[in-house]
């Protein structure tokens, strides 16, 4: 919004002024005092006040003789309509739906489920989500659509001196991209050797291969031992990552130019499905987002007609009561469903700040947790009916075959099993098309989340250069990739990952809980979603955004303690685990960092900036914005 007025002579005093914009359906009340211009949200503002008829502008306010009987200057408000539309309900529900189911739902929910308890775990994952991550979940789609912008700009409107908040997600962002669509590379490696009539990791007569493969499909009385190798673990430990030629992140080698060529497919995906904002992007979430599903359901019929299956259905729901009474089962539990949800990234704010202003995001939240959970557990019984075949095969017990976790679940255990049932060939290459459409829609929802904060921050130097601007975003991110396309690329995108996001980002979630509902105010947070949907949230939710969700993550930061840094047998340095800690706290520092700029330079005494830059409260109608 252009605000354009006059040098003001006199005061103008309840002066309503009716927005006939589609982008802004309803009144602003201004207040101006020495000069200083006022905001009140919708929330302020009773029914008898947005009575207005749509489509005016005008500008009314009470007579009064203490003033110039002259009329005094209006303001001039203007607003444009450019901003960016979803073409299709559905374009915004498959986009969300598509960041939050991820990679990590098909690997880490079924691994977290069966380590903490199996079907007992559901207790603690079900009120986790209830309580925690579905209440953030719905604040933040209700804040991007009401407030209709990124994650930087949006703090000008709730509480300016937690815009930091904003510059941190846009790092967090960052470091999520120069890892996580190099794992989408491998799984593109992998798509590509799955068009051979035999699976390059069925058998060790590769020249990858060493003495220590042992393949026990096919064959009898193979005997296993701690230095036994799948043909699988060294097609992705000494083909895909060449992990064998670097000594650590010390050496990590050269640039593996068959990983960067795929990266680079990858990024160009990106960059055309984003580039014109959410009318291409909305488009490619159609199959990006429904694809998975068909896939999904494809692998759980045949997991469900292998040999051994019900053993992997057993073992992952199998309760184990005595694991409630654990600490570490609840804490696992809040951190898989905030992760998964993803509030926090700034992915929810941007998305939804395209949206009508008066689409029902209460609905939304619901619908689109539910799927993202239902997901996760669909994805246990695709995993774990497998898992049973794999033990069978191997004539051991289900936990020694699960043990593998993370990205080597994805490509050690899950394509060793598919090589060997009939078919191979096929379900290899949905597998990993799978793989590589779960992972792009979350880059998707990643990269939007930067692009419309800084666009929105920054509407005079990037409005008509979105194509420019997106471009160099990718070139960034592509750059920033190649340290993970090296032979102990690996190494570095497990520091990333568990430094990069980890506890800066429940960091951030914790803050902006706080900002929103103890600083703006959960009366005027109700109201204003009262404004967009017609009546105002439950006591539920009021009480969860106010105590139970900043407790929530609150309790997780503190207790969420990440085991000792380890990947295959390579044990992190010291000093590496001090390097994460710089790359975490390098998120993280933009928050206090603003807070100082702003009160150091902004004008006034501190109780002025306090008000300006904090309190941001109302007396008597008139709010002060410095």
């Amino acid at each position: 919004m252009i605000l354009g007025f006059r040098e003001p002579k006199q005061y103008i005093n309840s002066t309503k002024i009716f927005c006939a914009s589609e982008a802004c359906q309803f009144f602003f009340k201004l207040t101006c005092s020495d000069g200083r211009l006022a905001f009140d949200s919708p929330s302020t503002m009773t029914r008898q006040d947005t009575a207005t008829p749509t489509g005016s502008l005008s500008a009314q306010g009470p007579s009064n003789t203490g003033y110039n009987n002259n009329p005094a200057p209006v303001p001039v408000i203007t607003q444009t309509n450019s901003r960016d539309k979803w073409s299709k309900k559905m374009d915004f529900l498959l986009s969300v739906i598509g960041f939050a189911v991820d990679l990590g739902n098909v690997w880490r929910f079924p691994y977290i489920c069966y380590q903490n308890g199996g079907g007992a775990f559901l207790i603690p994952y079900i009120v986790m989500a209830i309580f925690g991550g579905v209440p953030l979940f719905y604040m933040e789609l209700a804040l991007g659509q009401f407030h209709r912008t990124g994650a930087i700009s949006i703090w000008k409107h709730i509480c300016p001196i937690f815009k930091g908040i904003g510059y941190a997600i846009c790092v967090i962002a960052l470091y999520v991209s120069f890892y996580y669509n190099t794992i989408i590379a491998w799984a593109l490696f992998y798509f590509y050797s799955s068009f051979a009539s035999v699976l390059p990791w069925t058998n060790c007569d590769n020249a990858w291969n060493t003495e220590n493969c042992t393949n026990y499909f096919l064959k009898d009385n193979v005997t296993w031992n701690n230095y036994s190798r799948s043909p699988a673990e060294e097609f992705y430990t000494r083909n895909v990552l060449e992990i064998h030629k670097s000594d650590g992140l010390h050496n990590v080698g050269g640039v593996r130019w068959q990983l960067m060529l795929c990266l680079f497919l990858i990024f160009t995906i990106v960059y055309f499905s984003l580039w014109k904002g959410v009318k291409t992007s909305g488009k490619v979430v159609w199959v990006t987002a429904t694809l998975p599903y068909v896939v999904l359901f494809i692998l759980l019929i045949r997991g469900a007609t292998l040999p051994g299956a019900w053993k992997g259905v057993v073992f992952y729901l199998k309760p184990k009561w005595e694991k409630l009474f654990e600490t570490s089962v609840w804490v696992d539990a809040a951190a898989q469903i905030f992760f998964s949800l993803g509030p926090g990234f700034g992915v929810l704010l941007a998305l939804s700040s395209y949206n009508p202003f008066t689409n029902n995001c209460y609905r939304d939240a619901i619908v689109t947790s539910l799927v993202n959970c239902l997901t996760s557990f669909m994805s246990g019984f695709v995993i774990f009916t497998v898992l049973g075949y794999m033990a069978e095969k191997r004539n051991v017990n289900v936990e020694d075959v699960a043990r593998d976790k993370g990205p080597s679940l994805l490509f050690i255990t899950y394509p060793e099993a598919i090589a060997n049932m009939t078919g191979s060939t096929f379900f290899a290459i949905i597998f990993f098309v799978m793989m590589i459409t779960l992972g792009l829609d979350s880059t998707f929802g990643g990269l939007e989340a930067i692009i419309t904060a800084v666009m929105d921050e920054y509407p005079g130097y990037l409005a008509n250069r979105r194509e420019l601007f997106v471009l160099g975003l990718v070139v960034v991110c592509f750059l920033g990739s190649l340290s993970t396309l090296t032979n102990g690329g690996a190494y570095v995108v497990k520091l990333l990952e568990e430094f990069g996001v980890g506890s800066s980002i429940i960091a951030v979630g914790f803050l902006e809980a706080i900002a929103v509902s103890w600083f703006y105010g959960i009366t005027r947070f109700s109201n204003d979603i009262k404004s967009m949907l017609g009546y105002s949230p439950g006591l539920f939710w009021k009480v969860c955004w106010v105590a139970i969700s900043p407790a929530f993550l609150a309790v997780m930061s503190s207790l969420l303690k990440p085991p000792p840094l380890q990947l295959f047998d390579y044990k992190y340095p010291d000093w590496s685990i001090t390097v994460g800690y710089v790359i975490g706290a390098s998120s993280f520092m933009w928050i206090p960092i603003y807070m100082v700029y702003k009160l150091v330079w902004t004008p006034g005494s501190l109780k002025q900036k306090n008000v300006g830059l904090i309190t941001r409260q109302t007396s008597t109608a008139i709010k002060i914005r410095l």
